[in-house]
């Protein structure tokens, strides 16, 4: 969701805001492009598609997210440990996405792993951030991402599209809504020191967005869902697809670069996309695995 709530201090000259803003028509004009090309293959492969195939694409996408957040690291000066990294984000993201799908517990493990892997460095006291930087990439990703694939797991499997489905259509239309709200009426900063272009106006856009968002979602493929748990769930979820949007504007400010990575054109990273999903899922998998 990053730019999605674009607003700037009364201070500002107006060419700085809303639709005439340098930069604002191409950007959108990428922006719109990409999600043309990217967003029916995506609702098909989660509406046709097996689950183990939408469970793939999901951790390839992680995947990515993870080696843009190591990047972030190396920008700073801090060379995290790639192979172990990568291989708890993995045990951790099935362990949530599927409990009981591994023999043993690995947590201990991946302890001993991790901890282990900071004396191949000899010397190099860096390698205790190293690990700590490493291990927090882990549960970004490993834990909150594995929650987006356990709402394509969950009983019963025939919802499991449409859980997904209302993930990703409630923080699209939150961000939809808080990018055109924030560029045409956001005056108030959100969060300055974090995300200074990010606005209140714009958030408040975003949470209407992700009402609307998931009440659609409800009357195409959820109908059971209670319309009061749609309400309070597309809030909830968009709520915390801002937090999750400024969360990484926090390691990208920290990191001094302006996108996770290049991947998609007009959104940046990877990173840049699941951010809002990320904070968003664990919500959604409470409620369907343990409120409904």
């Amino acid at each position: 969701m990053s730019g999605a709530t674009a607003g700037s201090p009364r201070s500002e000259p107006p060419a700085s805001r809303g639709p005439h803003a340098p930069g604002f028509v191409p950007n959108l004009a990428r922006r719109v492009l990409t999600a043309l090309v990217a967003l029916p293959a995506l609702v098909a492969l989660l509406l046709f598609a097996p689950p183990s195939l939408a469970v793939a694409l999901i951790a390839s996408a992680l995947a990515v997210g993870l080696f843009e957040f190591f990047g972030l690291l190396r920008a700073r000066g801090i060379r995290p440990l790639h192979g172990v990294g990568f291989l708890l984000a993995a045990a951790l993201f099935l362990d949530v996405a599927s409990p009981g799908l591994l023999a043993l517990p690995l947590a201990p493990l991946g302890a001993l792993v991790l901890l282990t892997g900071t004396l191949r460095r000899g010397g190099d006291l860096e390698s205790v951030s190293a690990a700590a930087a490493t291990l927090l990439g882990v549960v970004y990703l490993g834990a909150l991402g594995g929650s987006i694939a356990a709402l394509r797991l969950l009983p019963p499997v025939e919802e499991g599209a449409w859980r997904l489905l209302l993930l990703l259509v409630t923080v699209m239309a939150s961000d939809t809504m808080a990018f055109f709200v924030g560029h045409a009426l956001g005056r108030h900063p959100l969060a300055p020191t974090i995300s200074p272009a990010k606005s209140v106006e714009g958030a408040l856009g975003g949470l209407v967005g992700g009402v609307l968002g998931a009440l659609a979602v409800r009357h195409m493929g959820l109908p059971e869902l209670p319309l009061g748990h749609a309400v309070a769930l597309g809030a909830a979820v968009a709520a915390m697809g801002i937090v999750g949007d400024l969360e990484e504007s926090l390691f990208k400010r920290w990191a001094g670069v302006k996108d996770s990575g290049t991947l998609l054109p007009g959104h940046g990273g990877m990173l840049d996309r699941l951010d809002g999903l990320l904070f968003g899922a664990p919500l959604l998998y409470y409620y369907f695995e343990y409120a409904r």
